[in-house]
């Protein structure tokens, strides 16, 4: 018989045989399921955009806890900021990561916000085709606005480390 999981991270309610959780991505099973749906998905796409990083980022951002390793969630931050803030594709997002990781190690500690975004993983999946696309970046959108309080400081970090 199939129990339903909370999602710690974004909050979804999802069947599932596995009640434990994903503890290094805050997330339950069942929805690191639907992120490798999802990742499936884009990943096929092949676009020239590499829609992709979005997926990355905004799951890992919109999953963020204390327990996670500040380097997952700086990315996912500097992710998000790139593409909201300067209009990045997928693939110069990519090309910051690895600038990025070849900067000093000592990463920032980001509270992760109270607020979770309306938009999950799932509505993604939901989505039509056709539609997609504009969905996940809508979702992108949701989960970056729910990090405003840390904007200044991931903005910072960035344009500190890669001369943005």
């Amino acid at each position: 018989m199939s129990k339903t999981t909370i999602c710690p991270g974004c909050g979804l309610h999802l069947p599932s045989e596995m009640e434990q959780l994903d503890e290094r991505y805050n997330a339950s099973y069942a929805c690191r399921e639907l992120c490798g749906e999802l990742s499936a998905y884009t990943l096929s796409l092949g676009d020239e955009e590499f829609i992709h990083q979005l997926v990355v980022d905004a799951y890992a951002a919109q999953h963020a806890s204390t327990a996670m390793k500040p380097i997952a969630i700086t990315f996912a931050l500097a992710g998000l900021y790139l593409r909201y803030e300067h209009n990045y594709t997928g693939k110069q997002v990519q090309h910051a990561h690895m600038l990025l990781a070849r900067t000093p190690k000592n990463w920032s500690h980001f509270n992760p916000p109270e607020a979770k975004a309306t938009i999950t993983i799932l509505d993604i999946l939901n989505t039509p085709d056709s539609e997609r696309t504009a969905t996940l970046e809508a979702w992108g959108k949701a989960v970056w606005n729910t990090w405003k309080p840390e904007h200044a400081r991931i903005a910072s970090l960035v344009n500190e480390r890669l001369k943005v």
